[in-house]
């Protein structure tokens, strides 16, 4: 899998031409470094913030808050989102396997999404003296909602890879399917009709923009007052990817017929 999505791991530089080629290298930078610093996180977070500006304006306050245009920039990300197959996994981590590792990758994505709660609220801090309206920054809090739908994105995509439920074909395809699974909160279902195409369908779409609605609700958080904000936005940004790990790991285990461990055990080790 990780060799048919590339994986962007050196600085961005601003793009030429085409803004949407720029988007989905911040987005892939951002998911893709778990060590990265608060002020390098806050400065591409701008920068991604600065590249929707434009598309922002134009669809207007109604239409960020529709959610359609949030859902639109997330799937044309999607296939820069960097994704590491099973054997990546393991060595990166340390040879963890099966509901360790599962833990792990949970625990860094709630990680990550934690940072963007924090930084963004930090930025909102120094740009705003009081808490703005949506007329006034819808940019910086669609960064925000896509670079955390992303950070979860990566996690869901990585953990059907330890539960052995694996999806092909093109980035594009594997980026449509994870989306949805994400929309729904939900495991992809290889086998279900429909499941793998490029395009998201009707019902797809639908809970995709209600998805990115709420996400993007958590972001509004972190535009509180000072840092207060940034409290607010990593709290709730950490406890939300969390649930939504748990959820997805059941279903996987469900599809890939592996009993669900006691608390604080690991009954079974998957392949």
């Amino acid at each position: 899998m990780s060799g048919e999505i590339e994986k962007r791991h050196d600085a961005v530089e601003p793009a030429h031409g085409d803004g949407s080629t720029e988007l989905g290298e911040l987005i892939g930078r951002l998911t893709a470094d778990e060590d990265m610093d608060r002020e390098t996180r806050g400065r591409l977070l701008g920068r991604l913030a600065a590249l929707l500006g434009r598309s922002a304006r134009k669809v207007g306050a109604a239409g960020v808050a529709r959610g359609k245009w949030l859902g639109d920039l997330l799937v044309e990300a999607a296939p820069h989102i960097p994704i590491r197959d099973l054997e990546t996994l393991q060595a990166h981590h340390h040879g963890l396997m099966g509901e360790a590792l599962a833990d792990r990758l949970v625990k860094v994505a709630g990680n990550g999404t934690t940072a963007v709660g924090a930084a963004g609220g930090a930025l909102a801090a120094v740009q705003f003296t009081a808490p703005p309206l949506l007329l006034t920054a819808p940019a910086q809090l669609a960064a925000e909602t896509l670079v955390v739908a992303a950070i979860e994105v990566k996690m869901i995509a990585e953990l059907h890879e330890v539960y052995g439920v694996r999806v092909q074909g093109t980035g594009t395809v594997r980026g449509a399917a994870f989306v949805t699974s994400w929309a729904r909160q939900r495991g992809v279902n290889p086998l279900e009709a429909g499941s793998l195409t490029s395009a998201l369908g009707t019902a797809a779409k639908t809970a995709l923009r209600k998805r990115m609605l709420r996400t993007f609700g958590r972001s509004m958080s972190t535009m509180g007052p000072f840092l207060t904000g940034a409290a607010a936005g990593a709290a709730l940004n950490r406890s939300a990817t969390k649930a939504l790990g748990m959820k997805v790991r059941n279903d996987l285990r469900h599809a890939a017929g592996i009993t669900p461990p006691m608390p604080g055990t690991y009954q079974k080790r998957l392949p």
